[in-house]
């Protein structure tokens, strides 16, 4: 994987990887491009099998920092594979990169928070019983520490370009379940009971790989929808990349303000 990604941007040394959730795959229009790779000729990454993630490996500048931009990612409910992330991340490490920051579209469990708000996650709660560890070993590595796995310094500097960039940004905790399906009802319920604000179907496995790892972590939710039993009406993929594609403006300012201030 070394060899390809050598040949692509020879002497390229990104200092951020970003992958980017549903809808958001737009953001590679701000990035000064050295490089782009398909997935497929990257050993170890995943193939998408969801609409919104295109699959491509983006290696540039936004401003002055150098990025390495996942155009989309792989979840646990495609295969059943916690770990499906595990060889873009390990390869974002050994590249350089320091932090990863993530993008999501999630469902709001709050009523302020409604349909294109986005937040800065603060914390998760891995409701799905999986990790993406499971098997890592032998030795203690696999023992990751996840308090502060969301880094609050650069949950700040994600704050502060967004009130740069004028947008209103929420902090909370976002909640992990396996999927595909969606939530029910009472799991809704139960998840505001136990205080999460924000919930979907990835990032909280990509966290827990990108701590194992030695990377700092940065995450952005933006929401498409009520979660399941908040407000009337019908669940569905294709809503989640309406209102992504409506909201994404605001995310790519929030994201290029950040970037752009890690150089």
């Amino acid at each position: 994987m070394s060899d390809v990604l050598e040949r692509a941007a020879p002497g390229f040394r990104p200092k951020v990887a970003v992958i980017l959730g549903s809808g958001l795959g737009g953001f590679v229009e701000e990035v000064t491009a050295v490089a782009t790779i398909p997935y497929a000729d990257l050993p170890g990454f995943p193939q998408p099998t969801v609409g919104g993630h295109a699959g491509r490996l983006v290696l540039g500048h936004v401003g002055p920092t150098p990025v390495a931009v996942l155009q989309g990612r792989a979840h646990y409910y495609e295969r059943g594979r916690a770990d499906e992330m595990k060889g873009a991340i390990d390869a974002m490490a050994r590249l350089g990169c320091e932090t990863l920051l993530q993008t999501n579209a999630a469902g709001s469990l709050r009523l302020d928070m409604p349909p294109g708000s986005v937040m800065a996650i603060s914390d998760h709660i891995n409701f799905g019983g999986i990790n993406p560890l499971f098997g890592v070993g032998p030795g203690d590595s696999r023992f990751v520490d996840m308090v502060d796995a969301y880094d609050p310094a650069l949950r700040t500097k994600l704050m502060e370009a967004a009130r740069a960039a004028n947008v209103v940004c929420h902090e909370g905790v976002y909640i992990f379940f396996s999927g595909p399906s969606f939530e029910t009802p009472a799991e809704i319920r139960a998840a505001r009971v136990l205080g999460a604000d924000a919930v979907g179907m990835s990032t909280a496995p990509e966290t827990i790989l990108a701590r194992h790892a030695g990377l700092k972590v940065a995450a952005l939710s933006l929401m498409t929808n009520y979660a399941a039993g908040l407000v009337p009406g019908a669940l569905g993929h294709d809503q989640t990349l309406a209102v992504a594609a409506a909201a994404a403006d605001k995310v790519r300012l929030v994201l290029r303000t950040f970037l752009e201030g890690c150089a």
